[in-house]
């Protein structure tokens, strides 16, 4: 059976990787750690719209975390590891691992991280697209 899509339009054209890249999106699991935000910063002169990732990582070092771009994803790995000399009365802050993806648009560049205060901030930008119009010729054909 043929499944119906938003993208099936015929005038739709060339957005499959669209349509697969939204599957992955929803098919991935999120258990909410770490709590993030996403703002937009007002534009510069320098820069164009800029987005900020910031990401609550209290307890991680700079060490222990990890942020890199793998096919056109943003991904956010936190690493801990389990300190064996402490002896625990009450343990209300796990060490756990934590990976956090974010799909890019195409153009979307990484300004750069930075840790500060338990918040990591990840700075991409959008540079603003060239208008371009182009002019097809119309040839005749007798």
């Amino acid at each position: 059976m043929t499944r119906m899509s938003a993208f099936s339009s015929p005038f739709m054209l060339g957005f499959d990787d669209i349509e697969r890249v939204l599957d992955r999106v929803s098919k991935a699991a999120n258990d909410g750690y770490p709590p993030y935000n996403i703002e937009r910063l007002p534009k510069s002169d320098e820069h164009g719209e800029v987005i900020r990732i910031t990401l609550a990582v209290a307890g991680f070092t700079r060490d222990q975390l990890d942020v890199s771009v793998e096919e056109r994803q943003l991904v956010i790995r936190g690493r801990q590891s389990e300190d064996k000399s402490r002896q625990y009365l009450h343990r209300g802050i796990a060490a756990r691992q934590f990976q956090r993806a974010f799909v890019l648009a195409e153009g979307i560049e990484i300004l750069g991280a930075d840790l500060k205060d338990g918040l990591l901030s990840i700075d991409l930008v959008r540079p603003e697209p060239e208008r371009v119009v182009r002019r097809i010729e119309i040839t005749a054909r007798d």
